[in-house]
C-alpha cells in the first residue's frame, strides 16, 4: 500500500499516535492535516535510485531542473539503463551531473542489468534492512538514498531517515532548538513514532518547511 492512498482509518490511527508521541508533534500534526506524502507506485527500483543519486547534496529544485534536461537527453523519457549507459559523459555533464554522480548512476543501471538493483516486483518481497544491505553496496548508494527509494518508491510506512537534513532541521523547528539534533539523538526520539516513521518525516519535513518561504520548499518531499 502506498502511503499516498492511506484509507482514512489508517490515516486517522497515523495521526493519533503521532500526536501521542509529543504534543509539539501534535500541534504539527493539527495544523498541517492529513500524511499526503507522494508515493510512485508504479516507479522502479532502479528510477528511483538514479532520482535520488540526481538529489544527493542538491536543493530539490536544483536536482529536478537537472532531471529534467536528462529526459530531454533521453527523448522525453526516463532511460532505461541499456539507454543510460550509452550517454555521452559529456552530454550527462551537460545535464548538470558531477563526475561522481554520473559513474554513481552507471553503476546503478550496471547493478540492475545484473539483478543486484531489483525490480519492483522483487523489491515488495523483501525487507527494508534487506534493501539497504544489499544497495549499499553500490558505488553512491548510502542509506539515505536507499531510505528515499524506500519511502518514495516502495511506500514502506516506517522509515526515519536520520541523515536527512530537512527532517532533523523540521525537529530543530519544532522545537525551538538552537540547532539540529543529531541523527543517533534524533534517531532514539523517532522510536515512539513507530511503526509511522515515515509519515513523522514527512510532518518533519513540513515543519522545516514553514519556516523558509515558499520558493525554497523542497518539492521531492512537498
Amino acid at each position: 500500500m502506498s502511503i499516498a492512498d492511506l484509507p482514512p482509518d489508517l490515516d486517522r490511527a497515523i495521526r493519533a499516535a503521532l500526536s501521542a508521541a509529543d504534543p509539539d508533534l501534535a500541534a504539527l500534526v493539527a495544523r498541517t492535516g492529513p500524511c499526503r506524502l507522494r508515493v510512485d507506485t508504479a516507479q522502479e527500483p532502479y528510477e528511483a535510485l538514479v532520482n535520488a543519486i540526481a538529489h544527493q547534496q542538491l536543493h530539490g529544485r536544483a536536482a529536478v531542473a537537472i532531471l529534467g534536461r536528462f529526459m530531454t537527453l533521453a527523448g522525453g523519457v526516463f532511460p532505461d539503463p541499456d539507454a543510460l549507459l550509452a550517454m555521452p559523459v559529456d552530454a550527462l555533464r551537460g545535464c548538470g551531473f558531477s563526475a561522481s554522480k554520473i559513474l554513481a548512476m552507471q553503476g546503478v543501471a550496471t547493478a540492475r542489468l545484473a539483478g543486484i538493483v531489483p525490480s519492483r516486483h522483487e523489491a515488495m518481497s523483501l525487507s527494508d534492512d534487506e534493501l539497504i544491505a544489499r544497495l549499499t553496496t553500490l558505488r553512491g548508494i548510502g542509506r539515505w538514498t536507499v531510505e528515499m527509494l524506500l519511502i518514495f518508491a516502495l511506500g514502506r510506512l516506517d522509515v526515519m531517515p536520520v541523515d536527512d537534513f530537512g527532517v532533523r532541521d523540521g525537529w530543530r523547528v519544532l522545537k525551538g532548538l538552537d540547532a539540529a539534533p543529531r541523527p543517533k539523538a534524533l534517531a532514539d526520539i523517532a522510536r515512539a513514532w513507530s511503526p509511522y516513521r515515515s509519515a513523522a518525516a514527512w510532518y518533519l519535513w513540513r515543519a522545516s518547511d514553514e519556516a523558509k518561504p515558499p520558493a525554497r520548499a523542497n518539492p521531492m518531499t512537498a
